[in-house]
């Protein structure tokens, strides 16, 4: 049985004087207890939202959310604020992209742990302080007994990190969101992150959604990987098979535009061409045509649907038969 089960997710953001805005459109996916879900695609895709809206951390003004999603059988979407405050940090933890805005710049590294301690698993200041020094050396930050009583900016990107990765350990949630958590970090420690979270995944079981645009972190880490574009999901494949024959064509496009280690110096990348602002509404045709190197008159007036695709799902009318070369996967 599904630990998370998200079906028709919609999130529509209303402004004055602008038309209504929808940034996830009918998503569906599900999560098994220790499996790792990879949602990739360009900025504005709508896979930050997403994850926004499953913690329930979206403006109750200005923001429609409707579909279900269910966490242990309860629809997180019907919960309170006050409800959902006891999910958070227990049973849902979330890792942000960006760790020195995510981390009070006035508040130790070791107060912002005990405080989700205290107040979701009942230990004393004392109790929780040990505790927070034991999940700074889970995490391989050096010198956790000094780094507790430090502050976000004594730390470096890494240590910062790995310091936020902590916090949404703390109370063992069973599923861990990680939206972009690599990002602006270099690639060895980006590799260490990853390496990192993978590792904790396998030990405790905590199931792991990992949000990005790049497909080559979600290479040696993610189960099955959701590509999105335009706020839909437009391909769903297992990760052996989807770095193999990618069928989508914006799929595809990404999985070009990936560096190779065995490319001439000088070659350049293949870009995507246009932007993600080229799209088309999905009530019109597909979002990507006017950016797809396939589209024909059926893409551009009939919307695809999400269908089964060998043992993956496909959005799209004209996919791509080709295999990704081998020094992409």
């Amino acid at each position: 049985m599904a630990l998370l089960d998200v079906r028709d997710l919609s999130v529509v953001f209303t402004r004055k004087r602008a038309r209504p805005f929808t940034a996830v459109d009918k998503v569906s996916f599900s999560v098994e207890p220790g499996q790792t879900v990879g949602l990739v695609g360009e900025s504005g895709s709508g896979k930050s939202v997403t994850s926004l809206a499953i913690m329930g951390l979206l403006p109750k003004r200005g923001a429609q959310v409707s579909g279900s999603v269910s966490f242990s059988d309860t629809d997180l979407l019907t919960l309170t604020e006050r409800q959902l405050r006891d999910r958070r940090g227990k049973d849902l933890g979330m890792v942000f992209q960006d760790p020195l805005s995510s981390l009070n710049p006035v508040i130790s590294i070791g107060l912002q742990i005990t405080e989700v301690l205290e107040r979701h698993r009942g230990m004393s200041r004392k109790q929780a302080r040990v505790e927070a020094v034991e999940l700074l050396n889970r995490v391989g930050l050096p010198d956790p007994g000094r780094r507790v009583s430090e502050y976000p900016h004594q730390l470096s990107g890494g240590m910062r990190q790995r310091a936020l990765i902590a916090i949404a350990l703390a109370c063992r949630p069973k599923l861990l969101i990680a939206d972009e958590p690599t990002t602006a970090l270099d690639v060895t420690i980006q590799a260490q992150i990853l390496a990192l979270l993978s590792e904790l995944v396998s030990e405790t079981g905590t199931a792991l959604i990992m949000i990005t645009h790049d497909l080559g972190v979600v290479a040696g880490l993610c189960d099955e990987v959701n590509v999105m574009y335009g706020g839909r999901i437009v391909e769903r494949a297992e990760r052996h098979a989807l770095f193999a024959t990618a069928r989508h064509p914006y799929t595809h496009g990404l999985l070009a535009s990936i560096p190779r280690l065995d490319a001439a110096r000088g070659d350049k990348l293949i870009p995507i061409r246009g932007s993600v602002a080229d799209n088309l509404a999905w009530e019109e045709g597909c979002a990507f045509a006017p950016r797809c190197p396939n589209a024909t008159e059926q893409c551009r007036n009939e919307p695809p649907e999400l269908v089964p695709d060998g043992a993956g799902m496909l959005r799209c009318h004209n996919p791509v038969d080709v295999a990704v070369p081998e020094g992409a996967r």
